[in-house]
Protein backbone atom coordinates (compact mmCIF):
# COMPACT_ATOMS: atom_id res chain seq x y z
CA UNK A 1 0.00 0.00 0.00
CA UNK A 2 1.00 3.33 -1.10
CA UNK A 3 2.77 4.84 1.98
CA UNK A 4 0.76 7.98 2.07
CA UNK A 5 -2.65 5.64 2.50
CA UNK A 6 -1.16 3.71 4.91
CA UNK A 7 -0.32 6.46 7.15
CA UNK A 8 -4.49 7.54 6.75
CA UNK A 9 -6.18 3.81 7.52
CA UNK A 10 -3.99 4.97 11.10
CA UNK A 11 -5.58 8.19 11.22
CA UNK A 12 -8.82 6.73 10.11
CA UNK A 13 -8.94 4.10 12.61
CA UNK A 14 -8.04 6.96 15.26
CA UNK A 15 -11.09 9.09 13.70
CA UNK A 16 -13.60 6.17 13.83
CA UNK A 17 -14.71 5.75 17.67
CA UNK A 18 -14.43 10.18 17.59
CA UNK A 19 -16.66 10.08 15.04
CA UNK A 20 -19.17 7.71 16.28
CA UNK A 21 -19.63 9.35 19.82
CA UNK A 22 -20.39 12.15 17.50
CA UNK A 23 -23.79 14.15 17.32
CA UNK A 24 -22.46 14.74 13.94
CA UNK A 25 -23.32 11.06 12.92
CA UNK A 26 -25.85 9.91 15.60
CA UNK A 27 -25.55 6.64 15.90
CA UNK A 28 -27.99 5.91 18.43
CA UNK A 29 -30.79 7.96 16.11
CA UNK A 30 -29.88 5.86 13.07
CA UNK A 31 -30.21 2.75 14.96
CA UNK A 32 -34.19 3.85 15.75
CA UNK A 33 -34.45 3.50 11.89
CA UNK A 34 -32.94 7.25 10.76
CA UNK A 35 -31.95 7.04 6.49
CA UNK A 36 -28.21 9.27 7.03
CA UNK A 37 -28.73 9.86 3.21
CA UNK A 38 -29.37 13.03 2.19
CA UNK A 39 -33.03 14.02 -0.26
CA UNK A 40 -30.35 14.85 -2.80
CA UNK A 41 -28.70 11.64 -3.13
CA UNK A 42 -32.18 9.27 -2.93
CA UNK A 43 -33.85 11.64 -5.34
CA UNK A 44 -31.05 11.18 -8.05
CA UNK A 45 -29.82 7.59 -7.32
CA UNK A 46 -33.69 6.42 -7.39
CA UNK A 47 -34.98 3.07 -6.49
CA UNK A 48 -32.70 0.48 -5.34
CA UNK A 49 -34.92 -1.94 -4.75
CA UNK A 50 -33.26 -5.47 -5.59
CA UNK A 51 -30.02 -3.97 -7.00
CA UNK A 52 -26.70 -4.68 -6.15
CA UNK A 53 -24.53 -1.13 -4.62
CA UNK A 54 -21.32 -0.86 -3.99
CA UNK A 55 -20.57 1.86 -1.48
CA UNK A 56 -16.96 3.10 -1.62
CA UNK A 57 -15.32 4.85 1.23
CA UNK A 58 -17.87 3.74 3.66
CA UNK A 59 -16.47 5.33 7.06
CA UNK A 60 -18.27 2.94 9.48
CA UNK A 61 -21.23 2.02 6.98
CA UNK A 62 -24.15 4.27 8.11
CA UNK A 63 -24.87 5.63 4.67
CA UNK A 64 -24.42 1.28 3.57
CA UNK A 65 -26.66 0.01 5.94
CA UNK A 66 -29.38 2.72 4.64
CA UNK A 67 -29.22 1.94 1.43
CA UNK A 68 -29.89 -1.78 2.37
CA UNK A 69 -32.78 -0.29 4.52
CA UNK A 70 -34.37 1.33 1.49
CA UNK A 71 -33.93 -2.29 -0.62
CA UNK A 72 -30.38 -2.67 -1.97
CA UNK A 73 -28.36 -5.68 -2.06
CA UNK A 74 -25.30 -3.03 -0.29
CA UNK A 75 -21.89 -4.07 -0.27
CA UNK A 76 -19.44 -1.30 2.11
CA UNK A 77 -16.11 -0.83 1.65
CA UNK A 78 -13.40 1.17 3.53
CA UNK A 79 -9.67 1.41 4.39
CA UNK A 80 -9.65 1.43 8.13
CA UNK A 81 -10.19 -2.03 10.12
CA UNK A 82 -11.88 0.15 13.15
CA UNK A 83 -14.41 2.01 10.81
CA UNK A 84 -14.97 -1.88 9.26
CA UNK A 85 -15.97 -3.54 12.26
CA UNK A 86 -17.90 -1.14 13.97
CA UNK A 87 -19.88 -1.36 10.28
CA UNK A 88 -20.47 -5.16 10.87
CA UNK A 89 -20.85 -5.01 14.62
CA UNK A 90 -24.04 -2.28 14.11
CA UNK A 91 -24.91 -4.50 10.46
CA UNK A 92 -25.38 -7.30 13.05
CA UNK A 93 -26.78 -5.42 15.72
CA UNK A 94 -30.22 -3.12 13.40
CA UNK A 95 -30.34 -6.93 11.43
CA UNK A 96 -29.47 -5.18 7.85
CA UNK A 97 -27.67 -7.29 5.08
CA UNK A 98 -25.50 -5.22 4.48
CA UNK A 99 -21.48 -6.45 3.86
CA UNK A 100 -18.77 -4.87 4.38
CA UNK A 101 -14.96 -5.35 3.07
CA UNK A 102 -11.90 -3.62 4.63
CA UNK A 103 -9.69 -2.47 1.65
CA UNK A 104 -8.62 0.74 0.53
CA UNK A 105 -9.95 1.98 -3.26
CA UNK A 106 -7.31 0.98 -5.59
CA UNK A 107 -6.37 -2.21 -4.15
CA UNK A 108 -10.29 -3.77 -4.01
CA UNK A 109 -9.94 -5.51 -7.37
CA UNK A 110 -7.43 -8.01 -5.40
CA UNK A 111 -9.79 -8.54 -3.18
CA UNK A 112 -13.61 -8.69 -5.02
CA UNK A 113 -14.38 -10.39 -8.63
CA UNK A 114 -18.08 -9.26 -8.67
CA UNK A 115 -19.89 -6.37 -10.61
CA UNK A 116 -22.21 -3.97 -9.31
CA UNK A 117 -25.86 -2.36 -10.40
CA UNK A 118 -25.06 1.08 -8.51
CA UNK A 119 -20.98 2.35 -7.60
CA UNK A 120 -21.74 4.91 -5.24
CA UNK A 121 -19.51 7.43 -3.28
CA UNK A 122 -20.45 10.11 -0.93
CA UNK A 123 -19.47 13.14 0.74
CA UNK A 124 -15.51 13.82 1.93
CA UNK A 125 -14.11 11.26 -0.40
CA UNK A 126 -12.28 12.59 -3.65
CA UNK A 127 -9.71 14.21 -0.93
CA UNK A 128 -8.41 11.22 0.11
CA UNK A 129 -7.54 9.42 -2.73
CA UNK A 130 -3.95 10.87 -4.64
CA UNK A 131 -4.87 9.40 -8.16
CA UNK A 132 -8.24 10.09 -9.72
CA UNK A 133 -7.26 8.04 -12.95
CA UNK A 134 -7.04 5.06 -11.17
CA UNK A 135 -9.95 5.65 -9.38
CA UNK A 136 -12.30 5.82 -11.98
CA UNK A 137 -10.91 2.53 -13.53
CA UNK A 138 -11.84 0.67 -10.05
CA UNK A 139 -15.00 2.62 -10.98
CA UNK A 140 -15.50 1.22 -14.13
CA UNK A 141 -14.07 -2.00 -13.03
CA UNK A 142 -17.14 -2.93 -10.57
CA UNK A 143 -19.90 -1.80 -12.56
CA UNK A 144 -21.99 -3.85 -15.04
CA UNK A 145 -22.63 -2.91 -18.49
CA UNK A 146 -25.46 -0.36 -18.15
CA UNK A 147 -24.68 0.08 -14.42
CA UNK A 148 -24.79 3.22 -12.78
CA UNK A 149 -22.26 5.45 -10.91
CA UNK A 150 -22.91 8.30 -8.71
CA UNK A 151 -20.85 10.96 -6.80
CA UNK A 152 -22.21 13.31 -4.11
CA UNK A 153 -18.98 15.43 -2.76
CA UNK A 154 -17.48 18.76 -1.66
CA UNK A 155 -16.87 21.44 -4.59
CA UNK A 156 -13.86 21.66 -5.43
CA UNK A 157 -14.30 25.67 -5.40
CA UNK A 158 -14.55 25.52 -1.34
CA UNK A 159 -11.05 24.28 -0.61
CA UNK A 160 -9.56 27.46 -2.32
CA UNK A 161 -11.32 29.73 0.73
CA UNK A 162 -10.49 31.09 3.80
CA UNK A 163 -12.54 32.77 5.93
CA UNK A 164 -11.46 35.76 7.44
CA UNK A 165 -12.59 37.33 10.98
CA UNK A 166 -14.88 39.77 9.20
CA UNK A 167 -16.74 36.80 7.67
CA UNK A 168 -14.60 37.24 4.13
CA UNK A 169 -14.26 34.62 1.91
CA UNK A 170 -10.58 34.83 0.92
CA UNK A 171 -8.97 32.75 -1.77
CA UNK A 172 -6.17 31.62 -0.28
CA UNK A 173 -4.99 28.19 -1.80
CA UNK A 174 -4.81 26.69 -5.35
CA UNK A 175 -7.56 25.40 -7.08
CA UNK A 176 -5.56 22.85 -9.35
CA UNK A 177 -4.44 19.38 -7.68
CA UNK A 178 -2.15 19.86 -4.93
CA UNK A 179 -1.25 17.35 -1.96
CA UNK A 180 -1.70 18.66 1.91
CA UNK A 181 0.07 16.76 4.39
CA UNK A 182 -1.13 17.67 8.09
CA UNK A 183 0.52 16.97 11.23
CA UNK A 184 -1.40 15.62 14.19
CA UNK A 185 -3.07 17.27 17.00
CA UNK A 186 -6.17 18.49 15.24
CA UNK A 187 -9.70 18.59 15.30
CA UNK A 188 -11.65 16.52 12.76
CA UNK A 189 -14.89 17.52 11.41
CA UNK A 190 -17.31 16.15 14.01
CA UNK A 191 -15.55 18.02 16.97
CA UNK A 192 -14.78 16.27 19.95
CA UNK A 193 -11.05 14.70 21.01
CA UNK A 194 -8.07 16.19 18.61
CA UNK A 195 -6.76 13.30 16.71
CA UNK A 196 -3.33 12.94 17.29
CA UNK A 197 -1.99 11.07 13.92
CA UNK A 198 -0.81 13.29 10.46
CA UNK A 199 -2.97 12.60 7.51
CA UNK A 200 -2.38 13.33 3.74
CA UNK A 201 -5.75 15.14 2.00
CA UNK A 202 -5.48 15.47 -2.11
CA UNK A 203 -7.24 18.82 -4.14
CA UNK A 204 -8.73 18.09 -7.35
CA UNK A 205 -10.44 20.45 -9.57
CA UNK A 206 -13.79 19.43 -11.59
CA UNK A 207 -12.19 19.01 -14.73
CA UNK A 208 -9.96 16.30 -12.91
CA UNK A 209 -12.70 14.47 -11.97
CA UNK A 210 -14.88 14.85 -14.82
CA UNK A 211 -11.80 13.96 -17.40
CA UNK A 212 -10.79 10.75 -14.98
CA UNK A 213 -14.37 8.91 -15.35
CA UNK A 214 -14.34 9.92 -19.04
CA UNK A 215 -11.37 8.58 -19.43
CA UNK A 216 -12.55 5.70 -17.82
CA UNK A 217 -14.90 4.91 -20.06
CA UNK A 218 -18.10 5.98 -18.48
CA UNK A 219 -20.58 8.48 -19.99
CA UNK A 220 -21.42 11.37 -17.90
CA UNK A 221 -25.10 11.75 -17.33
CA UNK A 222 -24.99 15.10 -15.91
CA UNK A 223 -23.07 17.09 -13.43
CA UNK A 224 -25.17 19.06 -10.94
CA UNK A 225 -23.67 22.13 -8.79
CA UNK A 226 -25.78 22.75 -5.52
CA UNK A 227 -25.58 25.94 -2.99
CA UNK A 228 -25.17 24.71 0.39
CA UNK A 229 -22.91 22.69 2.74
CA UNK A 230 -23.86 19.31 4.62
CA UNK A 231 -21.30 20.21 7.36
CA UNK A 232 -19.62 23.42 9.13
CA UNK A 233 -17.36 24.23 6.71
CA UNK A 234 -16.79 27.78 7.46
CA UNK A 235 -17.12 29.93 10.78
CA UNK A 236 -19.97 31.95 10.03
CA UNK A 237 -22.33 28.98 8.40
CA UNK A 238 -25.47 28.56 9.94
CA UNK A 239 -27.39 25.04 10.23
CA UNK A 240 -30.66 25.28 8.86
CA UNK A 241 -34.12 23.68 9.32
CA UNK A 242 -33.72 21.15 6.20
CA UNK A 243 -29.70 20.30 7.74
CA UNK A 244 -28.01 22.19 5.42
CA UNK A 245 -25.43 24.68 6.39
CA UNK A 246 -25.17 28.06 4.44
CA UNK A 247 -23.61 31.57 4.60
CA UNK A 248 -25.58 34.02 6.47
CA UNK A 249 -24.85 36.48 3.20
CA UNK A 250 -24.14 35.96 -0.63
CA UNK A 251 -24.81 31.90 -0.05
CA UNK A 252 -25.72 31.25 -4.12
CA UNK A 253 -22.51 33.05 -5.21
CA UNK A 254 -20.30 29.91 -5.14
CA UNK A 255 -21.40 25.97 -5.74
CA UNK A 256 -20.53 24.28 -2.15
CA UNK A 257 -21.51 20.35 -3.59
CA UNK A 258 -21.24 18.99 -6.84
CA UNK A 259 -23.14 15.24 -8.09
CA UNK A 260 -22.52 13.32 -11.04
CA UNK A 261 -24.11 10.15 -12.29
CA UNK A 262 -22.10 7.90 -15.14
CA UNK A 263 -23.02 5.11 -17.12
CA UNK A 264 -21.11 2.18 -18.31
Amino acid sequence: MDERLATNRVNWNERTPVHAASDFYDVEGFKKGRITLTDIERREVGDVSGKTLLHLQCHFGLDTMSWSRLGAKATGVDISDTAIDLARSLNDEIGTDARFIRSNVYDLPDVLDEEFDIVFTSLGVLCWLPDLDKWASVVHRFLRPGGTFYIFDGHPVMGIFEESDTGDMLPTYSYFRQEFFFEGNHQTYTGGDSIASPVYEWHHSLGEIVTALSGSGLTIEYLHEFPMSFYHAFPSMTKQDDGTWRFPERNDSFPQIFSIKATK
